[in-house]
């Protein structure tokens, strides 16, 4: 019988039966992520305060919190390992609604975040990397007697125009308004008004380049 070092020898009929319990789990795996998708015709997606036609939440997702507040268009894709939140605790009433909307055709990269509690609009057609982290509410820090994670700012909406593209690692912060056809450099932090057609990086993120028909 033939042997095959991997971290040790092992005979061809165990090395085949290894293979064969990987290939197997993997297909299991594949099979779960499938089935276990948030689709528009699933129980999950009724909860939703809309889910269009096309869209997919991927599995596993890292958090989904009060769904009644967030919209989500067509054809848009939600990667694994995201949080979607409306709001701080599961049940809890808004000001508003929708506080998360994400229009049509979007993609949120693998283990990002929105995390909305008054205002987070994502306009169609707005792609992000992985690991895009945006929301519409800070933590304070002025009061010396309070744990910061007790202290919290006044929410201001956020906003991120059609067409545009947030590269991976980026922070979306309160009050940050993104123009429609605009690139955000990967690990941006943007806190307030980048004009459409623009490219933008850093932290704050600041305009490097303009875009024209030209």
């Amino acid at each position: 019988m033939a042997r095959v070092q991997i971290g040790g020898v092992l005979r061809a009929p165990r090395l085949r039966a290894l293979t064969w319990i990987g290939d197997s789990i993997a297909k299991v795996h594949a099979w779960v992520t499938f089935v276990a998708a948030i689709g528009p015709h699933s129980a999950r997606a009724r909860s939703f305060g809309s889910f269009g036609d096309g869209s997919i939440i991927c599995f596993p997702p890292t958090a989904i919190m009060n769904e009644r507040y967030i919209r989500i268009g067509t054809e848009t894709m939600i990667g694994p390992h995201v949080a979607l939140s409306a709001g701080m605790v599961p049940g809890q009433e808004c000001l508003s609604n929708p506080v998360v909307s994400i229009g049509d055709r979007c993609l949120i990269g693998r283990g990002s975040g929105v995390v909305g509690h008054f205002s987070i609009w994502i306009g169609d057609d707005v792609w992000t990397g992985h690991h895009v982290y945006i929301t519409d509410q800070n933590h304070g820090y002025e009061n010396l007697d309070l744990p910061i994670s007790q202290q919290s700012m006044p929410e201001a909406p956020v906003r991120i125009g059609n067409g545009s593209w947030i590269g991976h690692g980026s922070v979306i912060l309160p009050g940050a308004d993104i123009g429609e056809h605009v690139v955000i450099g990967a690990n941006s932090v943007v806190t307030g008004v980048i004009p459409s057609n623009s490219v933008a990086v850093g932290a704050p993120a600041r305009v490097i380049k303009t875009l024209t028909a030209e």
